[in-house]
C-alpha cells in the first residue's frame, strides 16, 4: 500500500529548498541595492533634475507599489501558490535594468520603480513566507535573520558594486547593466529549482494552538498588542530608511565626498544590517523580542542623531554601524513576532498587511525627505527623524508581551490583545 510522503517541517529537514530561497532572496535585494547609491547622479547627469525633486519622486513610485505589492500578496496567496507569486515576482523585475539604461525621460525611471515596487513586495513577501512555512516554531528567528541577511546583504554589496561602476566607467548609467543578470537568474531559479511550501503551511496549521484574528486589518495595523506596535515600529523604521536613502547621498554630497566615497559609505549601513541579522533573528528565538526591538529602534534614533556630525569620517562611520545594527535587531524580530502571532491560514495576510504599512514608511520618508529638508534644513530633519525613531521603540517596551528570557526588568507586560 503507498502511503504520502510526510511533511517535514524545520530548518534542517528542509535544508536543500531554505538555502535556495535565501540565494533567490539576495537576488531580489540585488536588484534594488542597483540604485541605492547612484541615482541622485544619475538624476542629475542625464535628466538634470535636481537630487530632492528626483529622490522624492522615484522612491514614492517605489513605495507606494511594494507597499500594494505587499497587501495584494497577502490576499492572492488564498487563490495562488507561493511560488506562482514569486515567479510573478520576477517577470515585474524583467523590463527594470532595461528601461533604467535606455530611459529616455525621467518617466521611464518612474515606471521602472513601479516595477522594481512590485517585483521587491510580491517576490520578498513570498519567499518570507515560504522559509516560515518551511522551517516551523523553532528557529523562526534564526530563518528570518539569514533571510534577511541575504537580502540586505545583497543590497550593500550591489550598491558598493554600482558606485564603483558609475565611478570608474564615466557613465552612470553603466550601473544599472547588472540587474540584467540578477532578474534573470532569480527567474530562472524560481521556475526550475523551488518548490512551493503550502503543505509545510497545511502541517503546521493542523498542529497549532495559534487562534485565528478576528478581523486580520485591524489586529494587524493596530489592536493587537504585539502585531500592532511591530507595524507602527515597522512603519517608522522604513520612514526612517526613506529619508536616508533620499538625503544621505545629499547629505554627503554636501559635505564633499565624492561619488565613489558615497557609495561606499552608502553601502556600510546596509552591509551591517545585512550581517548582523545572521546573529539578532537568532536572538529573538531566546531572549525577549519587544526589548530587542526596543534596543533596536532606540539605537537607530542615536545614530541619527550622530549623523549631524558627518563631517568627520570616523564620527560618520561610526554613526551607520550603529544604525545598520539597530536595524538589524528589529528586523527579522519583526517578521518572527508577526508568525508567531497569527495562525498559519492567516499568517500571509497579516505578513502582507504588515508589510504593506511597514514599506509604506518609504513614501513618508520621502515625502519628510523632500518637503522638511526644504523647509527646514537637513539637520532639522535628522533630528526629528531620530526622536520618532527613540519613541517608537519606547512604545515597544510599553504595550508588547514579552515570552521570552528578558534582557532588562521590565514592568509592563500586556496580553497581546
Amino acid at each position: 500500500m503507498n502511503t504520502l510522503p510526510v511533511t517535514k517541517l524545520g530548518l534542517k529537514e528542509n535544508a536543500l529548498q531554505f538555502w535556495l530561497l535565501v540565494l533567490v532572496n539576495g537576488f531580489v535585494g540585488a536588484m534594488v541595492g542597483l540604485e541605492r547609491s547612484v541615482i541622485p547622479e544619475f538624476a542629475e547627469s542625464v535628466f538634470n533634475l535636481s537630487g530632492h525633486t528626483a529622490l522624492l519622486s522615484f522612491i514614492v513610485a517605489f513605495g507606494l507599489a511594494k507597499s500594494f505589492a505587499n497587501l495584494m500578496m497577502g490576499r492572492l496567496a488564498k487563490q495562488y501558490s507561493r511560488k506562482q507569486l514569486l515567479t510573478l515576482g520576477w517577470l515585474f523585475a524583467l523590463p527594470v535594468p532595461w528601461l533604467l539604461l535606455f530611459a529616455e525621460s525621467w518617466s521611464w525611471v518612474i515606471f521602472a520603480n513601479v516595477l522594481l515596487g512590485l517585483n521587491q513586495g510580491l517576490a520578498w513577501s513570498s519567499t518570507v513566507v515560504m522559509k516560515i512555512d518551511l522551517v516551523g516554531e523553532k528557529n523562526r528567528g534564526l530563518a528570518m535573520g539569514i533571510n534577511e541577511f541575504a537580502g540586505y546583504l545583497a543590497v550593500g554589496l550591489v550598491a558598493f558594486l554600482a558606485g564603483y561602476i558609475a565611478s570608474e566607467s564615466g557613465n552612470v548609467t553603466y550601473a544599472f547593466i547588472p540587474g540584467i543578470g540578477f532578474s534573470i537568474i532569480g527567474l530562472l531559479l524560481t521556475i526550475f529549482l523551488v518548490k512551493d511550501t503550502q503543505s509545510h503551511a497545511s502541517t503546521e496549521a493542523a498542529q497549532t494552538t495559534i487562534p485565528l484574528l478576528s478581523n486580520i486589518w485591524q489586529d494587524t495595523t493596530w489592536r493587537h498588542g504585539n502585531l500592532g506596535s511591530v507595524t507602527l515600529n515597522g512603519f517608522v523604521n522604513n520612514l526612517n530608511d526613506g529619508i536616508l536613502w533620499g538625503l544621505l547621498p545629499v547629505l554627503l554630497a554636501t559635505k564633499g565626498y565624492s561619488l565613489a566615497q558615497t557609495g561606499l559609505l552608502a553601502g556600510i549601513y546596509p552591509v551591517v544590517w545585512g550581517l548582523g541579522q545572521l546573529v539578532t533573528g537568532k536572538l529573538g528565538d531566546v531572549y525577549c523580542k519587544k526589548q530587542l526591538l526596543t534596543l533596536g529602534m532606540v539605537l537607530q534614533g542615536m545614530a541619527i542623531g550622530l549623523l549631524l556630525f558627518a563631517g568627520a569620517i570616523p564620527v560618520l562611520v561610526t554613526a551607520l554601524v550603529i544604525l545598520g545594527a539597530g536595524t538589524a535587531l528589529v528586523y527579522p524580530n519583526f517578521l518572527s513576532v508577526v508568525a508567531e502571532n497569527t495562525h498559519p491560514a492567516q499568517r500571509p495576510q497579516s505578513l502582507g498587511i504588515f508589510r504593506f504599512w511597514r514599506d509604506f514608511g518609504y513614501v513618508a520618508g520621502a515625502v519628510a525627505a523632500g518637503v522638511f529638508s526644504d523647509l527646514f534644513g537637513l539637520e532639522a530633519v535628522l533630528l526629528g527623524t531620530a526622536l520618532l525613531t527613540v519613541g517608537a521603540g519606547v512604545l515597544s517596551e510599553v504595550r508588547m508581551c514579552c515570552t521570552k528570557k528578558m534582557l532588562w526588568p521590565s514592568q509592563v507586560c500586556l496580553t497581546a490583545q
